[in-house]
């Protein structure tokens, strides 16, 4: 069930081609890459799942609103089969109910699969940002250091060794401001991790941090070069997870999401104001 395994309705149909996140570095960083990367509507079916996706998570279609299939082909310039494969993937996430002879149904959020990457993805880019950031937030303080705690305890040689590589790289690419590279080192930092973790409930998550992390990026709520606060406690996280020092991986991992909550929450109150960077 993808709001329980945190991957979207995509990967969990996947199934076995997916599967769990490979080892290879390589394939690692191809896959949480992937987590920051807007769904490529490339099909008329992608097309509408990401339209009508947009339209529930920002409002314009209300829970409680019923609409016949017909006026959704209307509304989406789509057929009706491609308008019945994409309701399936709504009703995967908890978006729509379709009943026959009444119609489709708009569900409200408190039905939605919240984990969903995809889903996550279109509340990021509603009105609605600043409380599914808040909310994200608060996952991510909950999650984050008891996994860096857990890696800390159980990650193998070769990851530890490559955990440090990327916080290494993480200080290179925020002294050089590049924030798309400083990105994709980061998911796959967070992602590591998670991973290392052993628990693989906290793994699963990888694709929703990753959300988290681009939406911040991407939306203009990260500094125009990280901190060198921030960068230190990735490396201090990199170290004392080496060492097996599990307390202290927590504590410089709530730190790091601590932080990254502080910027985002003064970035949003500075893009309400007049002359605010639009749509940050």
């Amino acid at each position: 069930m993808a709001w329980i395994t945190g991957k979207s309705s995509d990967e969990v149909r996947s199934g076995d081609r997916m599967g769990a996140l490979n080892s290879d570095p390589v394939q690692r960083r191809e896959r949480v890459a992937m987590a920051t990367m807007p769904a490529k509507v490339h099909s008329r079916h992608n097309r509408f799942v990401e339209m009508m996706g947009q339209q529930i998570t920002a409002g314009e279609l209300p829970e409680g609103e019923v609409l016949k299939s017909e006026e959704l082909e209307e509304r989406f310039a789509s057929s009706r089969s491609v308008v019945r494969e994409g309701l399936r993937v709504l009703e995967t996430l908890g978006m729509v109910a379709s009943r026959r002879n009444v119609g489709v149904s708009i569900l409200g959020s408190s039905s939605w699969n919240v984990f969903d990457p995809q889903l996550i993805r279109w509340r990021l880019a509603g009105a609605n940002r600043q409380a599914q950031l808040q909310s994200l937030t608060q996952l991510r303080s909950a999650v984050e250091p008891l996994a860096a705690g857990l890696a800390a305890r159980a990650i193998s040689v070769a990851d530890g060794r490559r955990l440090m590589k990327i916080a290494g790289e993480l200080v290179a690419t925020g002294n050089a401001g590049d924030l798309e590279a400083f990105l994709a080192l980061d998911i796959e930092f967070h992602s590591l991790i998670l991973q290392a973790s052993g628990n693989e409930m906290l793994s699963h998550l990888d694709s929703a941090v990753a959300e988290v992390l681009a939406g911040r990026t991407h939306h203009g709520l990260m500094p125009d070069k990280p901190r060198q606060e921030a960068r230190h406690l990735h490396y201090v996280v990199a170290d004392a997870i080496q060492r097996g020092m599990a307390a202290e991986a927590e504590a410089a991992m709530r730190g790091i999401v601590t932080q990254a909550g502080d910027e985002m929450a003064t970035a949003m109150v500075g893009s309400a104001e007049p002359g605010g960077a639009p749509g940050a």
